[in-house]
């Protein structure tokens, strides 16, 4: 039986993190029909008030909120303990903890992760050099790249290079087809830093076939003949064993989790800092 929720979103910034975590643990309640209601750059306490009364009015929802100053969470806490409002506050459990570990005093401001520091801007150049270097069109930035993804059309190359670009990770891809000559650049760099990305032969097909009919074209093409996937995937292998890469099969594996294998591989986790 399906039940329904209205789930309310408080955040003094922009609100991402709050809705990206509740959605995440909804996501885990198959039967449960919810409705989101957001409301980003809430720093005044009197625009709180308001929000918080509406949600008063409406006794099947639950609050979660993403807040950095102690007053207003003070604020929220005790009006939702008055007034029986379900609540969660992400933020400020996690900065206790930090604060009690490191010794160090929180700066308690709104939005501090979305600054334009250098972190920031780092970040917007290995977005660019993403796209610049993507689907092999500039072998050139193979060199400066601190990863470069190897793998046969539809290997999820693309949307994994731009999801390490915003870890600050610039990223080249190179496409994979057999006979087609391989850039002299691709053997001039250390095969340390190249990923091989393979998948299972049903999965490919089953992509390149809706990838086909999502064009309106026929998907019955040599683009997913199995006999051109076999050669493919099998030519693939065949170069990642000669480069000695690192391979991945992103099969049944989300971009989230690809990145996450590329990094600790590659040892391209670090710690940062705005100074």
């Amino acid at each position: 039986m399906t039940k329904n929720k209205e789930i309310f979103i408080i955040s003094d910034s922009a609100g991402d993190t709050a809705f990206n975590v509740t959605k995440a643990a909804i996501a885990q309640f198959f039967d449960l029909g919810v409705m989101y209601h957001r409301y980003p750059f809430m720093t005044d306490i009197s625009k709180i008030n308001n929000v918080l009364n509406t949600i008063k009015e409406n006794k099947d929802s639950i609050l979660f909120y993403t807040i950095v100053s102690p007053e207003n969470v003070k604020y929220i806490k005790e009006f939702c303990q008055k007034n029986n409002i379900v609540n969660y506050d992400i933020l400020s459990p996690i900065i206790s903890v930090v604060k009690n570990s490191s010794g160090l005093t929180p700066s308690y401001q709104a939005g501090a992760m979305h600054q334009l520091d250098s972190g920031y801007f780092d970040m917007i150049s290995a977005v660019e050099f993403a796209l610049v270097n993507d689907d092999g069109k500039h072998p050139a930035g193979f060199e400066d790249a601190d990863v470069v993804l190897l793998g046969v059309s539809r290997t999820s190359k693309t949307p994994l290079s731009l999801f390490l670009a915003n870890s600050n990770i610039k990223v080249a891809n190179l496409p994979l087809v057999p006979k087609a000559k391989i850039p002299d650049e691709l053997w001039k760099i250390d095969s340390k830093k190249i990923v091989g990305l393979t998948t299972d032969l049903n999965v490919l097909k089953k992509i390149r076939r809706q990838r086909m009919i999502a064009y309106g074209l026929n998907p019955d093409t040599t683009y997913s003949d199995e006999k051109e996937l076999i050669d493919e995937l099998e030519y693939s292998k065949e170069l990642y064993d000669k480069i000695g890469c690192l391979v991945i099969n992103t099969a049944d594996r989300s971009i989230e989790e690809t990145a996450s294998i590329i990094m600790e591989k590659l040892n391209l986790g670090h710690f940062s800092s705005k100074k």
